[in-house]
């Protein structure tokens, strides 16, 4: 299997299966002398873990991180970080039902096309355990990108049940188990989520991620674009289906003057009247806030039989018995916010390399 390496800069290697003995990954690239130790990443890894939640699968992994290499009395040494995660509950037997079956929706079909075999036991590399370690690489670029820049992400819409913007609160997103800065859309939502799981079935959502305190000048024209290499990021997520990047789909119905981020100066300073770009211009950053927003789809997984067929070419109808999440883009929260920080940080590693200045070409 290739492509197992993500950055350019500053590079992140995964490997590891959901039903191996380990998950595991290499952080190549970061700069020394950075504060890092086992403390810092576990927070955002308790986030993203299974079995948090009555919402999620039940699968129990701590998700403790163990760094094996590239720290020195708790400061990076520039050389490669080396993370192991142990799985501790993986129950394989869950999925024998499904050894010579393709799941609907799936990647089932796909790698056993590409490759001739496939690790049925919770989808293998295809599964979502391996997003673990993403997570862990975006809790390393977060120490690269320092306390200027301000990750946040939230659940927008579960179903066709967006959230209440105007309750939006930041803090409210780490009050309740669904990532929801509303606490009374939170409350709806569960109500859905329950009787989506008792109905065997499940439900896609929508992740809104927002990163703060950017300067003017991060990522490249043509093929380096910041907002191409953030979509390609997110898009890499499993279960993501769509990405837009400010105004995004809602720009094709504005008209020119609607769109267009007017600019004024304020106290001697350029300011800008919107952000329908989302904080990207050119393929470079504006200093504006960058907002991303990724659709995901359901979890493929369901009790609901479904139509499918068999490795040998029979019709059968599935139904996929196990621990699996009624709402796949819950849990997704924290690893778009991880993989947003892994392209910044890696966008202000290449504009250092190339400009020896971490912001825009005025700023002395």
């Amino acid at each position: 299997m290739s492509d197992n390496t993500f950055g350019k800069y500053l590079r992140l290697t995964t490997w590891g299966e959901s039903h191996g003995l380990a998950i595991g990954g290499v952080v190549d690239g970061c700069p020394p002398g950075l504060t890092l130790n086992e403390e810092l990443i576990q927070p955002f890894l308790d986030a993203r873990r299974p079995g948090s939640s009555k919402h999620v699968t039940q699968r129990k992994e701590p998700d403790q991180v163990q760094i094996l290499s590239g720290v020195f009395e708790g400061l990076t040494t520039g050389h490669p970080i080396s993370l192991l995660i142990e799985n501790q509950d993986a129950k394989s037997k869950d999925y024998s039902e499904i050894a010579n079956s393709y799941r609907p929706g799936h990647a089932d079909y796909t790698y056993d096309g590409k490759y001739g075999f496939r690790d049925y036991r919770g989808g293998g590399r295809s599964s979502a355990r391996e997003t673990a370690i993403r997570v862990a690489g975006g809790a390393i670029a977060r120490q690269i990108l320092g306390d200027q820049i301000s990750l946040g992400a939230a659940l927008v819409q579960i179903g066709n049940m967006p959230v209440d913007r105007s309750n939006w609160d930041w803090a409210e997103v780490k009050k309740n188990d669904l990532f929801c800065p509303c606490a009374k859309t939170a409350i709806k939502w569960e109500e859905y989520l329950h009787k989506t799981r008792k109905s065997g079935n499940s439900v896609g959502a929508i992740v809104e991620i927002i990163a703060s305190g950017l300067p003017i000048g991060w990522g490249a024209p043509v093929y380096g674009k910041l907002d191409a290499m953030i979509a390609g990021a997110i898009m890499s997520i499993p279960a993501a289906k769509g990405v837009e990047i400010g105004a995004g789909f809602a720009a094709a119905a504005m008209t020119g003057t609607e769109h267009a981020d007017e600019m004024v100066l304020k106290n001697n300073k350029p300011a800008f009247l919107s952000n329908n770009n989302g904080g990207v211009l050119g393929g470079i950053s504006s200093g504006q806030d960058i907002i991303v927003r990724m659709a995901v789809k359901p979890t493929s997984s369901i009790l609901t039989p479904r139509r499918s067929i068999t490795r040998d070419g029979n019709e059968i109808n599935l139904s996929t018995k196990g621990r699996h999440d009624p709402c796949v883009g819950i849990r997704a929260v924290p690893v778009a916010e991880a993989m947003l920080a892994l392209v910044l940080a890696d966008a202000k590693l290449q504009h250092r390399a190339q400009t020896g200045r971490d912001g825009a070409a005025w700023d002395k």
